[in-house]
């Protein structure tokens, strides 16, 4: 058995067949010679590697209408398909409205039917139907300016709504157009360029025993203010008795000493001391790679280009 583990790993564990046919169960050493491998069932990560964060919010009840309350966020925080689907839905349903509203000054004045007539003055000149009010709607909204269809002075209602038609129009344009620039300026994707060494190791480095592992940045642009900090997410119980399923606990790597502020022009390598401070200190070598947790480390910088702050995540299980 120790032979298969040293073959295939920790990720797997050793099992047989009973006689009776009940299924597999699980052997130690030396209990039958028929023995097969299946995988153990991996823990789902915390944080992925992409830096997403596998949360679910449930339960929230009424509390829902709180992302109402800040929908400029809300809809930040959407993805592209939805984000787009708003963006182009409220547009078309915006414009249908202001241009039902033409329609409906045109028809109660009666300018459909007398639209044709030598010396009568109508509200929009040259609107017959819906398609012709539709059309004089997207010229003044879109600024193309006046030609066949043009608003006359004798329509005191049409004045009216082609102030309201504004005040809307830039509301809705400013609202749309700056939650999209606001969606295309995250930096999220430039955590792309930002690499993390695969793989974390513990190693003495100045007489101490260190955790390591090592960070790079692959654009010619620099992260202004880069600062770095690393969370252990492990499971717990306090001695009261209350189990603590994913406990945040820090790692130093350098806030005393000023070495966790970063000047990443070049591949760093992030150090934490495993002292008697060091949540690793009480942990061997066999313990630490049957423990359960998670290290994840988040650099946080302000992109040179933009001058907006970068969070991006990057997270490592046991695998040390």
């Amino acid at each position: 058995m120790s032979a298969l583990r040293r073959k295939f790993g920790d990720d797997y564990q050793v099992v047989t067949t009973s006689s009776s046919g009940s299924g597999l169960q699980p052997q130690g050493p030396g209990q039958g010679p028929q023995q097969q491998l299946v995988p153990k069932k991996k823990r789902q990560r915390f944080v992925d590697k992409n830096g997403r964060c596998n949360v679910q919010h449930g339960n929230l009840g009424s509390e829902t209408s709180r992302y109402l309350s800040d929908l400029f966020t809300t809809l930040v925080d959407l993805k592209w398909r939805w984000n787009l689907f708003i963006f182009i839905l409220t547009y078309t349903v915006a414009w249908l409205f202001m241009a039902s509203m033409w329609w409906v000054i045109a028809y109660t004045r009666g300018d459909l039917n007398k639209a044709h007539v030598g010396n009568y003055t109508p509200c929009v000149a040259n609107v017959y139907n819906f398609p012709s009010a539709f059309l004089f709607f997207i010229e003044t909204e879109a600024t193309i300016g006046y030609g066949y269809r043009y608003i006359t002075d004798k329509c005191p209602e049409g004045i009216i709504l082609f102030l309201f038609q504004s005040i809307l129009g830039s509301i809705v344009d400013a609202f749309l157009i700056g939650c999209m620039f606001i969606k295309m300026s995250q930096p999220k994707k430039r955590a792309e360029t930002l690499m993390f060494s695969e793989h974390a190791v513990i190693s003495m480095r100045d007489g101490k025993l260190t955790l390591m592992f090592r960070v790079g940045n692959l654009r010619n642009s620099h992260m202004v203010s880069a600062q770095i900090r690393c969370k252990l997410l492990k499971s717990r119980q306090t001695p009261e008795g209350e189990f603590l399923p994913l406990d945040q606990l820090e790692l130093d790597v350098g806030f005393s000493t000023g070495a966790d502020q970063l000047f990443l022009v070049s591949p760093l390598t992030i150090c934490h001391v495993i002292d008697a401070k060091s949540p690793f200190y009480d942990l061997s070598q066999r313990s630490m790679q049957s423990e359960q947790f998670e290290i994840v480390v988040i650099l946080e910088g302000i992109v040179e280009t933009t001058g907006l702050l970068h969070m991006p995540l990057f997270t490592r299980k046991n695998q040390c």
